[in-house]
């Protein structure tokens, strides 16, 4: 992301005027009554109302930004970018955000570089934070893939977006946008990051990098003997120097006294072969955004770095490996035992991100205070996520996370900013289908068959991961999320945009429990 770009709040609409060079108005259909809530001065309406009266797609609010000349409006433009009426309760921010970033990419095309946004939101509690969600969705346009911007053949662009002014936006609502940003394009950077670029010790590296001077204590593990499902994932790329893995740990500690610690997981796959069970069909294609899980938490911890919220501590352990294949593949039928000491045959050498998260999980839980702490694991685990929920984020979690609210808290917030998520609960079945074959193990790691193919095919791995770290005989409170179905967008793991969700749910889910 531009390093220079920031968001600002503006409450006299006149005066925003004389410092930006585009007038940018979403609002939903009928238009011409929405721009009685947002107080335009006179000339600039009239102008949006001679287009409406040519126009009658854009009256009805036709999908898609179009450009209205106005001398009188910053920079003699006004981008309006209507929605449909906003009617059911099926209807969320989202409606908006997603207009207000193309309407704000459709006006840096039209040369301004720091446009004015004005959003006619619905007075609904559902809508309470909606401008915070349409800065966030306008400033994501200003991104730019990492390797697209260390590319030295790559030609900037005419216009870039510099600066974003929110009608109506708080300076803390947009001091707090300006943080998550910070974090969801880190998460960008790393989902997209190519499978030579960000190599499990490139990643690392680029952690080292974006997280100094932060104040987050990072450290990079390159043993990784201790994390032996981990290892065993790994043990293929071993020939290649800067494909080996590693173990990122990233600590956050705040000032004054910890009253809770939370404790992540990330699956940071940085390319995904299937290993030995060798993926097929063009398979492999965006496979390097198996890290998604990795990139999330680390944006995740970025954020709150900025956030700084009181009392709570956060420690992540990010597992960055690549299940490549060769002479020294590990295969379906061998029997490793897990950090917890956990027996695991392996099933499919292409479920490979259970068994890295199971390792980190393991060691995250030594020491951990039942009272003051939970787990949580954030991966690219399933395809049958996406068969199940579509675009949205597959949550699931044990009794003692249930008993706290953990995911009700986080689907509460994720519906306020446009993050919202799909839970499901654990039954016996799933800990029935990982359940030993023979004496010789403790669990199985998988069935032979895609998770697409398989019922239940991503409640299964929660249960294995749970038995496999040994968190099931612990009383740790546990949460798994599943981000498969929205690590990009639209789904197209190779060419789709990342989205950083859930970056911003789980920022307040986490300040909401601060605050108790």
């Amino acid at each position: 992301m531009n390093t220079k770009f920031s968001i600002e709040g503006v409450a006299d609409i006149s005066a925003a005027a004389k410092d930006t060079d585009a007038l940018v108005v979403v609002a939903p259909a009928p238009l011409k009554a929405s721009l009685e809530t947002l107080g335009l001065p006179q000339e600039w309406k009239r102008a949006v109302e001679a287009a409406l009266s040519v126009d009658r797609a854009l009256a009805e609010g036709s999908p898609g930004p179009t450009l209205v000349a106005a001398p009188s409006a910053p920079g003699g433009r006004i981008i309006v970018s209507p929605t449909a009426p906003i009617t059911y309760d099926t209807d969320d921010c989202r409606v908006l955000s997603e207009a207000s970033a193309a309407a704000i990419a459709r006006a840096v095309q039209a040369g301004a570089s720091h446009p004015l946004l004005a959003v006619g939101v619905p007075k609904e509690q559902r809508f309470a934070r909606t401008l915070e969600v349409c800065a966030l969705s306008s400033a994501a346009t200003a991104w730019e893939p990492l390797e697209a911007r260390e590319s030295p053949s790559r030609k900037a662009p005419p216009t870039q977006l510099r600066k974003l002014s929110v009608l109506n936006l708080s300076s803390q609502a947009a001091a707090r946008a300006s943080a998550l940003e910070t974090g969801r394009a880190l998460c960008r950077d790393l989902v997209t990051g190519g499978p030579e670029r960000l190599t499990p010790l490139r990643f690392a590296a680029y952690c080292e990098e974006a997280f100094g001077g932060t104040g987050v204590k990072v450290s990079v593990q390159k043993d990784v003997s201790g994390y032996p499902l981990l290892a065993a994932v790994a043990r293929a790329s071993m020939v290649v120097e800067h494909h080996r893995p590693c173990v990122v740990t990233l600590e956050l500690v705040p000032e004054g006294p910890v009253t809770r610690t939370v404790l992540f997981a990330g699956k940071g796959v940085t390319y995904d072969m299937g290993g030995a069970d060798l993926k097929t069909n063009g398979g492999m294609a965006g496979m390097s955004r198996d890290k998604g899980g990795a990139a999330t938490v680390a944006g995740l911890i970025r954020a709150l770095a900025e956030l700084k919220i009181p009392g709570l501590r956060v420690i992540a352990q990010l597992g960055m490996v690549r299940n490549s294949i060769g002479e020294e593949s590990f295969v379906s039928d061998e029997i490793i035992t897990s950090r917890a000491g956990v027996r695991v045959r392996i099933g499919n050498t292409d479920a490979e991100g259970r068994l890295v998260l199971a390792d980190l999980l393991a060691a995250l839980k030594e020491g951990a205070d039942p009272a003051t702490s939970v787990l949580v694991s954030v991966a690219t685990l399933t395809g049958h996520v996406y068969r199940a929920f579509g675009p949205y984020v597959g949550a699931i979690e044990n009794g003692a996370a249930r008993a706290q609210g953990f995911i009700r808290t986080l689907s509460e917030a994720g519906e306020l900013l446009g993050e919202p998520l799909e839970s499901t609960v654990p039954r016996r079945e799933d800990y029935l289908f990982v359940a030993p074959k023979a004496p010789t193990e403790d669990v199985l790691s998988s069935n032979r068959l895609a998770s697409v193919d398989t019922p239940r095919g991503h409640q299964g791995p929660f249960a294995f991961i749970d038995v496999t770290s040994g968190l099931r005989s612990s009383k740790l409170p546990f949460v798994h999320l599943d981000i498969s179905g929205v690590v990009v967008t639209p789904a197209d793991w190779q060419a789709g945009k990342p989205t950083a969700s859930p970056i911003a749910a789980l920022v307040e889910a986490l300040e909401v429990r601060q605050r108790g």
